[in-house]
């Protein structure tokens, strides 16, 4: 599986972006996408997560009504809405698959795309 995530930018508090990750392999059916950030000097943490072949979704508590994961099989492509921004979701954002349990933990996952930098300014 390989990944490609595109987007970041910076934006007032308050303010959306639209992250996108582009994925392929022949196996997507097996993984579920994870939507992770890492803040300097912090460990990497779950965000968001989207299951490829029925769409199931989980958030963190930080984000839930804020974020939305979304796939376009089509386009082989998922998304990550953020809506009302605030500055400590200031992070490198990465999108990664992981076919495994336990899909909250960044050590468990078996792909990553390189990550995109999202700055939120107060």
């Amino acid at each position: 599986v390989q990944l490609q995530a595109s987007g970041g930018g910076l934006v007032q508090a308050g303010g959306s972006l639209r992250l996108s990750c582009l994925v392929s392999g022949s196996s997507l059916p097996y993984y579920a996408i994870g939507w992770l950030r890492q803040a300097p000097g912090k460990a990497r943490e779950f965000v968001a997560l989207i299951s490829w072949n029925v769409g199931n979704t989980d958030y963190a508590d930080s984000v839930k009504g804020r974020f939305t994961t979304s796939r376009d099989s089509a386009k082989n492509t998922v998304y990550l809405q953020m809506n009302s921004l605030k500055p400590e979701d200031t992070a490198v954002y990465y999108c990664g698959a992981i076919r495994g349990p336990e899909r909250r933990k960044w050590d468990r996952y078996d792909y990553w795309g390189q990550g995109t930098q999202v700055t939120v300014s107060s």
